[in-house]
Order: structure tokens, then C-alpha cells, then sequence
């Protein structure tokens, strides 16, 4: 059996022995609701990681910018001449004025400040501000926007804060294959050839951390989410498909497809391979990632903790170009995950206020199906150490 005795937080209870039943301790109660804490998973963990911020079809043409928060940081990527996407942190060299005030938008060729109108083309670079001809020595380069690591994969934008960023191929691509066995799997859903056909943004009143090991495991999918259950059967085991390295969960025998009721979805997308079709695969890319793979769509939930009880999620259903462009109706394909995530995220803010009980002061315990959610409180242990 898996074991885990959680590092309390500062003036928590100490934990009590380890536990080699069935039965896995939990992170403690203050680890959800301590500003102290939340304030250093910014800046160790949101801060220094690789973070899926926007989708590349948000910054379709150059001059289109998007202004997104990491952490504790505004940062605006924009679309350059050269098709590359930049990022840099939303703030003037001037005096610190927010340069992009509106959450997207697009400019011809420059960002401009609207407190003294120093303006940067959209590469960083000063190219102009009132009186600046009459002061040679100031370095256009220097002076300029303040870049921020950026990557393009599967279809979205990844920013990095930190001054020396992770293996991007560690970090987030090493995540797939820790999930699917391989990197080629994922490669099959042509995820960057997809079309966005619907995005919806939940405002969720849980800490970050509840959402993900929600998302990690299915003991809750038998008594919360029927239409889910309908559709994989097997989830009312209460084993996710993320327990297991390269299983997807397998659709029921007299369901047609990933719908709110089972019907026939969408043309298959023409990379899946035989073993992935009628199959559900669910990933999680640490910290803020989930990505749930189906034969003729895909979802992508990208989380932004804002507080220690909120998080905004911001969830894209992609599908074929060609069905999009053609006025297909998806309502039903995008009906049953909208169910999932707000019986998911009504669960997680029932969860929230018990992370503040003196009963939960040292945590709780992880049954069989839910232990591999340990280690992920021992990777935000490790990174708060």
C-alpha cells in the first residue's frame, strides 16, 4: 500500500501515524484555505511552471493580443509579423502602467501605454514615446518589454515565469507520456488542426488543488455524474481512467458516441487509431492542464487560481474545421462534459468549507481508487518545501 504522511503546514496539527489500511491520509485542512500557502504556490509552483494560457486561434493574425494572469502576474501575448507568438509581462518600462487594459483585442503593429504613450512594436522592442529622439542613450532594447518564455504545442500557447524555465519536454510533454505510455498517442487527435466550437468559463468558489484531485479520480463518478456513467460505464467502478497508464475508458456497448445521451456524435478524426476509438482518455499537465480525448473531439480545461477559494476555469471543446465550418450542431457533445464540469465543480465547492473545520484540521484519507492522488500532494509538498 501506498503510504503518505503530509508535511504540516505552519502551526498545523501534527498528523498521526501513517496509515497502512486501505486508507491514505490526505494534505491537511490549511493547505486549501492559508493565504501563507497559496501566496508560495504562486510563486513556487504557478510561477515557475509551464502554464497553458491561450488558444493559438485566439491570436489568429498578427496584432491580436490576449491578456492572460500566472500567478500573481498580468502577462499579454500577441502575434507578431513573423507569426510567432510573444509574451511579455503587461507592464510599461515607463512607469509600470498596465499597458493592456481590455482581456484581448488587436492592434496594427505596435502596443502602445496610454499613461505617456511610450509604444513597443511586437517584438518588445521601444520604437517610441514622446521626446525620446532627444535622448540617444536610452536603449530601445533594453527599455523594452519585459519577455516571458513562451511554446506553441498541440494548438495552445505555454508561458513560463521563471528566469530559467523546466524542460518543456519533461515537464508538460513528459506528463502525456506518464499518462498514455507515449508521446504518439495524443499526436493521433491533431489537436492543433482543431476548431474551437465552444468555450465556457466557470468561476469556481474551491481552492485549485480540490479541482484537480476531483478531476484524478472517478469513486465520486457513481453518485454524481449519471450521465458519465451512462456514457463509461466502467466509471461507476469508481477506478478513473487516469489510474491506469495508457487505459481509456471504454464506451458502453449501445452508446454511440461522447453525448449527453449516447447518440452519434461526430466523423471520427482521422489520426485516432482503431485501439483509441470508443474510448475516453483523460489527462492531467501539472499545474492547471486537464485534457480529455474522445475519437471526434477533444476538451481542454485550463485552470487560473485567483485566490485560495476561487479558481476560474476556462474550458475549450474542439472539433474538426470542417464541422464546425459546416454548422454541425454540437450541443449534445458539449452538453455532457458542461454536466460533468458543474456537477464536478458544485462538489468542490461543497468541499471547500470543510477545509476550514477544526475536524479537518489534519486532513482526511484516500481510499484504493484515489491513491494515486498522493502523489500529487507530494509534488506540491516537494515544490513548497
Amino acid at each position: 500500500m501506498t503510504t503518505l504522511d503530509p508535511a504540516p503546514a505552519p502551526g498545523s496539527p501534527a498528523p498521526g501515524p501513517p496509515l497502512t489500511s486501505s486508507l491514505v491520509p490526505t494534505l491537511s485542512g490549511r493547505w486549501y484555505t492559508d493565504p501563507e500557502i497559496f501566496a508560495a504556490e504562486q510563486d513556487r509552483i504557478l510561477e515557475r511552471s509551464w502554464t497553458c494560457v491561450a488558444h493559438s486561434g485566439d491570436l489568429a493574425a498578427p496584432g491580436a493580443y490576449r491578456t492572460v494572469t500566472v500567478g500573481r502576474e498580468s502577462i499579454v501575448l500577441v502575434r507578431g509579423r513573423d507569426q510567432a507568438v510573444r509574451a511579455f509581462y503587461n507592464v510599461c518600462r515607463h512607469r509600470g502602467a498596465r499597458l493592456c487594459a481590455e482581456p484581448e483585442g488587436q492592434v496594427r503593429r505596435s502596443l502602445q501605454c496610454p499613461y505617456h504613450a511610450w509604444t513597443y512594436d511586437l517584438s518588445g522592442k521601444l520604437v517610441a514615446a514622446p521626446n525620446l529622439t532627444s535622448m540617444p542613450d536610452v536603449d530601445r532594447v533594453a527599455n523594452g518589454l519585459a519577455p516571458v518564455a513562451v511554446r506553441e504545442w498541440i494548438g495552445y500557447a505555454w508561458v513560463c515565469l521563471a528566469p530559467e524555465p523546466p524542460s518543456f519536454e519533461m515537464d508538460v510533454i513528459g506528463s502525456v507520456v506518464s499518462r498514455l505510455g507515449d508521446v504518439e498517442s495524443i499526436e493521433h487527435y491533431g489537436i492543433e488542426d482543431l476548431a474551437l466550437g465552444r468555450r465556457i468559463s466557470y468561476d469556481v468558489a474551491a481552492n485549485w488543488k480540490l479541482i484537480v484531485e476531483n478531476f484524478m479520480e472517478c469513486y465520486h463518478c457513481a453518485t454524481i455524474h449519471p450521465e458519465l456513467t451512462e456514457v463509461l460505464p466502467e466509471f461507476a467502478d469508481g477506478y478513473a481512467a487516469q489510474y491506469y497508464v495508457g487505459h481509456g475508458a471504454e464506451f458502453g456497448e449501445d452508446v454511440a458516441g461522447f453525448t449527453v445521451d449516447g447518440s452519434a456524435g461526430h466523423p471520427r478524426i482521422p489520426g485516432v487509431e482503431a485501439g483509441q476509438d470508443r474510448r475516453y482518455y483523460a489527462i492531467t499537465i501539472r499545474p492547471q492542464v486537464f485534457v480529455n480525448l474522445v475519437p471526434d473531439h477533444v476538451i481542454v480545461h485550463r485552470m487560473t487560481p485567483l485566490a485560495t477559494d476561487l479558481t476560474r476555469v476556462e474550458v475549450d471543446w474542439l472539433f474538426l474545421p470542417e464541422v464546425i465550418a459546416s454548422g454541425a450542431d454540437i450541443d449534445r457533445s458539449v452538453e455532457l462534459f458542461h454536466r460533468v464540469n458543474v456537477q464536478d465543480f458544485d462538489a468542490c465547492e461543497r468541499t471547500q468549507p470543510g477545509m476550514s473545520s477544526r475536524v479537518y484540521a489534519a486532513g482526511g484519507s484516500l481510499v484504493p481508487s484515489e491513491h494515486h492522488i498522493a502523489e500529487f500532494h507530494r509534488w506540491v509538498q516537494d515544490r513548497l518545501a
